[in-house]
């Protein structure tokens, strides 16, 4: 990959209002990329710089997550440049997979999203149970 990417059109006209032609590119917790419509990394942003400055926690999130993130700009066909160093940490040489996520998009290396998802279906149903599962009613 030339460290160029096209966001898709139908992608694209599926982001959250208010978006323009501006996007925040950063590392994931995951070998992968993270893609915010600028509204929505200012909604991430201002939690991250509220936090306890003088806590020794919030320098080690705001250096790890903050590191080579970077605003870029959309043209006019919605292409936007990815710097090597990022492709690098994602793995990214060629093909990539697109993933929405709500608020976000992660770019991942085709292989490595692959090696992250859930195989075992009974492990996906008991997350699913966990965190959608239905509450019990209260008497």
């Amino acid at each position: 990959m030339k460290g160029r990417m096209i966001l898709p059109a139908r992608v694209k006209a599926r982001l959250p209002e208010g978006f323009t032609s501006e996007i925040f590119l950063l590392r994931s917790t995951d070998p992968c990329l993270l893609i915010y419509p600028m509204p929505e990394w200012e909604k991430i942003a201002e939690k991250i710089t509220g936090l306890n400055e003088f806590d020794e926690s919030t320098a080690i999130i705001q250096r790890n997550l903050l590191r080579n993130g970077t605003e870029c700009e959309l043209d006019a066909t919605g292409r936007f440049l990815i710097s090597k160093r990022l492709l690098d940490y994602a793995g990214i040489s060629k093909d990539v997979i697109l993933v929405g996520l709500g608020n976000r998009l992660e770019l991942w290396d085709p292989t490595r999203y692959d090696q992250h998802l859930i195989t075992d279906q009974k492990e996906l149903a008991g997350l699913l149970k966990k965190h959608l599962g239905s509450k019990e009613e209260v008497k």
